[in-house]
C-alpha cells in the first residue's frame, strides 16, 4: 500500500484528519520528566497515550531530536505511535544532491522509520528524487508555508506570471509518478490554499498553522483534503495546552476538541 492509502484507512478508523505535532521543546516539557533517561520520549509517550484515538497522524519535527539522546527518543516515538496504528510524518525538510540526498533518504528505511517526510524543493528534482523513489513512503513538498517570512520567496512572481509557490505545486504534481507526493500549505495562507487546490486537485495537503499560529480551520479542511485525504496539523496548541503535571490529560482534551472542530467542516 502507498502511504496515502494507509493514511486514508487511518482517517476512516479515527474519523479524524488531525495531525498532532510532537515537538518536545525541553524548555516547556514538565520538570518531572527531565530526570528520565529520554525526556523527549517520556513526554511523547504520554502525549501519544492521551491523543492517539483522535490523531490521524503524528508529526515530530527533527529539530527537537538533534541532541545526544534525541534520535533514540525519536526512534522510540515512531515505533510507539505506529504500534498504536498511527502513521508518522518526520518533519525534517531535508533535500540535497547526489550521495547526500541518498543518505538523507535513509530516514525512510527500516521497520521503525517514519511513514513520510517533508522535503525542501529549492534545489530541484534531483535533490528530492531519492525520497520520491520510495513508493511506500509519503513525501510532503514545502510549497506555501505558514510563517510570515514565507512570502519573501514563495510569493515572488516568475516571468511566466506564476508565483514561486505555484511553480512548486506544478513540479510536485509532475513528480507524483508513484502517487506518494503531497504539499505543505499553511492554514495562515487561506487564499493560496484555495488557489492551490484548484491547481492540483489530486495532491493531499499537510496544513500546519491552525493552532497557536491562528490559521483558518474552515479553509484548512475545505481545501486541504483531496478526496477526503489530507491532514491539518497542530503542535503547541495541543501538546503544550497545559504544562503542569496533567499535561497529557489536557492535551487529549485539546486534541478531541480540535478533531471535533475539523470534523464539523469535513
Amino acid at each position: 500500500m502507498t502511504f496515502f492509502e494507509r493514511l486514508r484507512e487511518r482517517i476512516q478508523v479515527a474519523n479524524s484528519v488531525l495531525c498532532v505535532g510532537l515537538d518536545p521543546d525541553m524548555s516547556r516539557v514538565p520538570e518531572q520528566l527531565h530526570e528520565k533517561e529520554l525526556p523527549q520520549w517520556a513526554f511523547n509517550r504520554r502525549i501519544i497515550d492521551a491523543t492517539h484515538e483522535h490523531a490521524a497522524a503524528y508529526k515530530p519535527n527533527a529539530a527537537f531530536y538533534e541532541d545526544s539522546e534525541g534520535w533514540r527518543a525519536l526512534t522510540e516515538t515512531i515505533a510507539y505511535a505506529r504500534g498504536k496504528g498511527v502513521p508518522v510524518i518526520l518533519d525534517a525538510k531535508r533535500a540535497d544532491i547526489g550521495n547526500t540526498a541518498r543518505q538523507y533518504a535513509k530516514l525512510l528505511e527500516g521497520d521503525h522509520a517514519a511513514d513520510a517526510i517533508t522535503v525542501n524543493p529549492y534545489m530541484g528534482r534531483d535533490s528530492v528524487e531519492p525520497f520520491l523513489a520510495r513508493e511506500d513512503r509519503g513525501v510532503f513538498v514545502l510549497c506555501r508555508t505558514s510563517n510570515p517570512g514565507g512570502a519573501d520567496l514563495q510569493d515572488l512572481e516568475l516571468a511566466s506570471g506564476d508565483a514561486v509557490y505555484e511553480r512548486v505545486a506544478a513540479l510536485a504534481d509532475l513528480w507524483n509518478a508513484n502517487a506518494n507526493v503531497g504539499l505543505v500549505v499553511g492554514a495562515t495562507a487561506s487564499e493560496e490554499l484555495e488557489s492551490l487546490r484548484e491547481q492540483v486537485p489530486d495532491l493531499p495537503f499537510l496544513v500546519p498553522g491552525v493552532g497557536s499560529q491562528g490559521g483558518d480551520i474552515e479553509s484548512a479542511v475545505e481545501f486541504g483534503l483531496s478526496d477526503g485525504v489530507g491532514l491539518v496539523n497542530s503542535s503547541r496548541g495541543i501538546i503544550f495546552a497545559d504544562e503542569g503535571e496533567q499535561f497529557d490529560k489536557t492535551a487529549g482534551e485539546a486534541a478531541k476538541r480540535l478533531k471535533r472542530r475539523l470534523n464539523r467542516n469535513r
